[in-house]
């Protein structure tokens, strides 16, 4: 038999040891738990390492929102709990899955239908969304589902995602177009106040005095339609417009972005 390993992770302990025991007890699923991101990014790493990685991510679409896990009687499935070493909410741990482990297939367990944030999970790589409060039958429907490739969402948030998806990309759209209207040395100039350097670090990076440097970033403000580096900075990132390499060369001193 063919066993489905499942990783939950909820820092709500009694919910996550609860859910952890029912999928347990079917035959084909094999399942763990973490009380945190960092504990499931560990678990994560481990499975890698013993050769034995997970199939599928049940993560708490709120995770990270509790201060600390709940205290109860000692588990049916260990829950490795959090420490000291940061949090991480729910959609970060499924983007950092999806591009660490693409293999593992993500599902976020949610008390509520928001529309937004699924939207959200789905964009960051998630392959579905399923309230808290399904059936065990319906869980292992999703789990079977999204092994097979399939993105499960509630039919009554369906319209929603749609939408928020469609507006997602015809704003990043729009920004695409505003970052393409830039020159290349404006773009490189972008990358730069993406990356956080202030005036006089982009112009000793790029080989401009200080006034040059100010005239590109007015420029670039001016093509954007912004007022503020911040607002330069999150339309660029709409825009998938990443910070310049702070460990390399931008441009050679005379190159033809000058």
């Amino acid at each position: 038999m063919v066993r489905i390993r499942v990783l939950v992770v909820d820092d709500h302990r009694i919910f996550a040891e609860s859910l952890a025991a029912a999928l347990a007890a079917e035959p084909d699923v094999e399942v763990s738990a973490a009380g945190s991101g960092p504990a499931a990014l560990r678990c994560l790493e481990r499975s890698v390492a013993e050769g034995r990685r997970y199939d599928v991510l049940l993560v708490d679409a709120d995770l990270g929102a509790t201060a600390s896990a709940l205290q109860g009687t000692r588990p049916a499935v260990p829950v490795q709990d959090a420490n000291a070493d940061g949090l991480v909410d729910g959609i970060s741990l499924v983007a950092g899955v999806r591009t660490g482990q693409p293999a593992v297939r993500t599902v976020v367990l949610a008390e509520k239908d928001d529309p937004r944030r699924a939207a959200l999970a789905l964009q960051a790589g998630a392959s579905g969304w399923v309230a808290k409060d399904c059936s065990l039958s319906r869980l292992l429907t999703v789990i079977r589902g999204v092994l097979r490739d399939e993105t499960h969402l509630p039919p009554a948030l369906l319209t929603g995602v749609l939408r928020e998806l469609t507006a997602a990309r015809k704003h990043r759209t729009e920004s695409e177009r505003l970052v393409e209207s830039l020159t290349p040395r404006e773009r490189e100039v972008l990358r730069c106040m993406v990356a956080g350097l202030g005036r006089k670090a982009v112009a000793e990076r790029l080989f401009l005095s200080p006034h040059t440097v100010r005239t590109h970033m007015q420029n670039v403000l001016g093509k954007l339609g912004v007022h503020s580096t911040l607002a330069a900075v999150a339309l660029a990132r709409r825009a998938g417009v990443g910070p310049v390499d702070l460990a390399g060369d931008v441009v050679e001193r005379g190159g033809q972005l000058a």
